[in-house]
């Protein structure tokens, strides 16, 4: 059981949950004296669309569709990196992708699992696991200023599907 940890990506509003992400980054914004352009808009709400890690040229096929335009990869590597900077989105190394960040005015620990089997990714953090990884890194004299931890298998909605095929086959 963890303790003292949030989950993202429960059921719930998706409409509502990309417009809390919106209000949030142009809170965090308004806060830093940053700018959300409409193109950085764009691309966060893309990322924000489905809950599944985006790579930068999935992200630039779709903005050029959403603009009806050509969109360079350079405009969209400064949005990405302009969000990353702001803490609205995360970047999963071993997918080379980005996706939202719901906590993006908190340290937290950045603790992802991913689907392997519909590509969904839910971000949680835990109070413990931040101590141990703090508590390895005193240990080792390391100063810890960044980590991210991909954890991959099945999400609760494909873990109850395959249990649903499974219990309606024929007898």
């Amino acid at each position: 059981m963890l303790t003292n940890s949030r989950l993202v990506h429960q059921p719930h509003d998706h409409d509502r949950c990309i417009n809390a992400a919106l209000t949030r980054a142009k809170g965090l914004c308004q806060e830093r004296n940053a700018k959300l352009t409409p193109t950085r808009e764009a691309v966060l709400t893309l990322l924000w669309q489905s809950h599944r890690p985006l790579g930068a040229y999935q992200v630039q096929e779709q903005l050029s569709k959403l603009l009806a335009k050509n969109i360079a990869p350079p405009t969209v590597y400064r949005a990405i990196e302009f969000l990353l900077g702001l803490g609205l989105i995360h970047r999963l190394p071993s997918l080379n992708a980005y996706i939202g960040c719901p906590f993006p005015s908190s340290h937290h620990s950045n603790l992802f699992m991913i689907c392997n089997q519909c590509g969904s990714a839910a971000e949680m953090t835990d109070a413990a696991l931040n101590e141990v990884l703090q508590t390895a890194s005193d240990k080792a004299n390391f100063v810890l200023q960044s980590q991210s931890v991909e954890l991959f298998g099945r999400c609760p909605q494909c873990t109850s599907s395959v249990m649903n095929e499974e219990g309606s086959g024929d007898v």
